[in-house]
């Protein structure tokens, strides 16, 4: 590639700021970053105060590639944002409500025996006692009926919004540009002769040129091209519990705990704000869109909305009693939607679109990509250049077999999903969802 090619990245999040940086680093000498705000984007899926770190992984593939990250996370560039604890993780035999996640055992199984098979240590746990046994802090009847786990001590939690500032940093000091607000809220792309990009346009109407653009905007990304059902935005439920000074120091040796069968997953206290952290990494809620199968709403001045639908309360709720009963009935200081970008098998796109040769499309995180942020930039600009090795560049090639028609049973994940079916919200939790954004932006435009 030329290295005076203008390189025109939309979406600031965890895959366009280390494709950044790493053009950047190779000598590219132009390479601009749009996005509505300066990282980290508040309603992205990169930034919140958590994020798992593990390389515990069905497919050996990204079990190599996590476990390459998670060595980087404790370097001097990520280790401030990094904190090493154990990780439980739990399937169970059914759900209220739900029959067996039949996934579950078999993603369990399948991890450990990559685990095994990369000489990486992992640690059985057979029944609840022994889980309360090595963590004493968990009094719930935990993933009950037909328990089953194992933990790893070699993993660990980022705080993500830090990391993603100080990977936006690294940025600016390598060269990198920045236009955000209106002037870099991409809304439509401008095509030109057999099918190449020309430019982007911005909400004030700002036209930008270039050679090469590639477009990492996580959920948003169907929305803005011709994604060809390659793709749906789902919404996951998040809450955050405020504890007291006396309860951090009692949960000071909470582990990350993840249940497959059921989706719930729980953080170790977040010492900095006081927040004990859970969120459901499930099939999630969709939310219709003209363009697209889902998309969350957008908006210039943006913000992580304080709402979720009435069963994802429960599910969380459900979640925490299973665990920690004592807060089983506390009210969650906030809540809110994080965005996933789903592809039918789980794995990223990093690809060319088939349409546009010089489109390039760094998306698909499917809830597990940001780990990797430490070798992303790596992965995705070894896929522009076409310098990874076959396997990869298949892997992560740009689905067009659903192009005709959507087909939601397609999209099945890696197996690491779990509770109810995908669900599209109601108009009356769709206008809940958006008068509540209304309000954050608003409440943001006043600061």
């Amino acid at each position: 590639m030329n290295k005076n090619d203008g390189f025109i990245i939309i979406g600031a999040g965890a895959f366009g700021l280390s494709t950044a940086l790493r053009l950047a680093q190779d000598g590219h000498t132009s390479v601009t970053v749009l996005d509505r705000c300066m990282p980290p984007v508040p309603d992205g899926s990169s930034n919140d105060i958590s994020r798992i770190i593990r390389f515990d992984y069905g497919d050996p593939v990204y079990a190599q590639i996590a476990k390459e990250a998670y060595d980087l996370w404790k370097t001097t560039e990520y280790s401030e944002a990094f904190h090493q604890t154990p990780c439980l993780w739990v399937s169970q035999e059914g759900t209220p409500g739900r029959p067996v996640q039949a996934g579950a055992a078999g993603y369990t199984r399948r991890t450990r025996q990559v685990l095994t098979e990369m000489g990486q240590e992992w640690h059985a746990v057979s029944s609840v006692e022994e889980a309360k046994k090595r963590f004493p802090v968990l009094s719930g009847k935990l993933a009950t009926p037909g328990f089953d786990g194992f933990y790893n001590t070699n993993a660990g939690w980022a705080d993500a919004g830090l990391a993603i500032q100080r990977l936006a940093s690294r940025c600016v000091a390598a060269g990198v540009s920045f236009i955000t607000g209106p002037n870099g809220h991409v809304v439509e792309f401008e095509y030109g002769q057999n099918g190449r990009v020309d430019a982007v346009r911005t909400l004030n109407g700002n036209r930008i040129t270039g050679n090469r653009f590639i477009v990492a905007t996580g959920a948003w990304t169907a929305s803005l091209i011709p994604s060809w059902n390659s793709m749906v935005a789902a919404g996951q439920v998040v809450g955050w519990l405020r504890l007291t000074p006396e309860e951090m120091i009692r949960l000071k040796d909470l582990p990350i705990y993840f249940n497959f069968s059921t989706g719930f997953f729980c953080f170790p206290i977040h010492e900095a704000t006081g927040y004990l952290k859970v969120a459901v990494h499930g099939f999630g809620y969709t939310s219709p869109h003209p363009k697209a199968v889902s998309a969350p709403p957008s908006s210039a001045v943006s913000a992580r909305t304080n709402f979720i639908p009435a069963d994802g309360m429960e599910r969380l709720l459900a979640g925490l009693r299973d665990i920690l009963p004592e807060f089983g009935e506390r009210e969650f200081e906030k809540v809110g939607l994080c965005w996933y970008n789903d592809t039918p098998t789980g794995d990223f796109i990093f690809d060319y679109h088939p349409e546009h040769k010089n489109l390039f499309i760094a998306t698909g995180g499917s809830g597990h990509a940001f780990k990797f942020l430490p070798v992303l930039g790596k992965y995705i600009v070894g896929s522009i250049e076409r310098k990874l090795p076959s396997e990869l560049l298949d892997k992560w090639k740009f689905p067009t077999q659903f192009r005709e028609m959507f087909q939601e049973n397609a999209f099945h994940g890696d197996g690491s999903r779990g509770g109810p079916e995908r669900r599209e919200m109601t108009p009356q939790e769709r206008e809940m969802y958006t008068a509540a954004m209304t309000s954050a932006s608003v409440r943001i435009s006043k600061i």
